[in-house]
């Protein structure tokens, strides 16, 4: 099954279930399932298929629709960095021995369709396509053997940075967060649609070239270590959000570099998963209303 999260002109913030070409409204304004699809994946009341959806709920073209995150107000979005070999060589970077890990703010965070907001304080402004995973139920401490067991499932993410904040300092935390820079959606797809997630192929396309592409199974650190990794830290709870890295290909480290302008529109493609489109404007941002 795919969840998204959303709005209409009738409808305030819900969530609901892609069902051809059309959205199944499961939240308010609809068959009121949980009051977001963070709440869903807690009390475990995600419809399993089509034939579990509630008859007569009512449906939305998702034409019509304005995405958000597909996760709002995650309680955690912990990124990981440098974790394709390609791009921890462009960076000029080895391997690293554990995963580097950085957190985005849900402020930072839009929907697919959205505009990707260019701070005005910054000049280098970049893509970083990748795959977050959702998390399904809490991990305390798992093991790479079971770390799957919790995920919910999987949607594109961008993590578009501001170059020149984030390389200002050792730390990266300023260059990440801009309000309006997180890029996560359209939908979230459960692992069940996705059976061979490590063979789908990554792609991040500027204005229709392609800039990035790996498989899944490229990453350095992989979802069942970065779960136990990060689950021996802190808990990962349901509705938590992993962002897992970018392949090599980010606009800062070509020659010459190809970073960002007002305009270009940026698609993050990951094969069974689903496609984020965003268009890049340069402004300053307005502080998400449905927060």
């Amino acid at each position: 099954m795919r969840f998204t999260t959303f709005t209409t002109a009738e409808l305030a913030p819900t969530w609901g279930a892609v069902d051809g070409d059309d959205v199944v409204v499961l939240g308010p304004g609809g068959a009121d399932v949980a009051t977001s699809l963070a709440d869903a994946i807690t009390a475990g009341t995600l419809p399993a298929d089509a034939a579990a959806l509630p008859a007569g709920a009512p449906r939305v073209a998702l034409a019509d629709v304005t995405y958000l995150p597909v996760i709002p107000a995650p309680g955690k979005i912990i990124c990981v960095g440098v974790n394709y070999e390609a791009h921890a060589k462009e960076a000029g970077r080895e391997r690293p021995p554990a995963p580097t890990l950085f957190i985005r703010t849900i402020e930072s965070q839009i929907g697919a369709r959205a505009d990707a907001i260019y701070p005005t304080e910054s000049s280098k402004f970049d893509y970083e396509g990748e795959l977050a995973v959702i998390i399904g139920t809490q991990a305390y401490r798992v093991g790479t053997e079971n770390a799957l067991d919790h995920v919910a499932g999987y949607a594109p993410y961008n993590d578009f940075t501001a170059r020149d904040w984030q390389r200002a300092t050792p730390q990266w935390t300023a260059g990440k967060n801009f309000v309006g820079t997180g890029g996560f959606g359209p939908t979230m797809v459960t692992p069940d649609e996705v059976p061979n997630l490590l063979e789908s192929t990554l792609t991040t396309r500027v204005n229709g070239d392609v800039r990035q592409q790996a498989k899944i199974a490229q990453l350095t650190f992989d979802i069942p270590e970065l779960i136990a990794h990060i689950s021996t830290v802190t808990p990962l709870n349901p509705g938590d959000v992993i962002v897992s890295g970018t392949p090599g290909g980010v606009g800062f480290f070509m020659e010459p570099q190809g970073l960002l302008e007002d305009g270009d529109v940026v698609e993050v493609e990951i094969e069974g998963v689903g496609v984020l489109t965003n268009t890049v404007r340069q402004r300053v941002a307005e502080l998400p209303s449905w927060l």
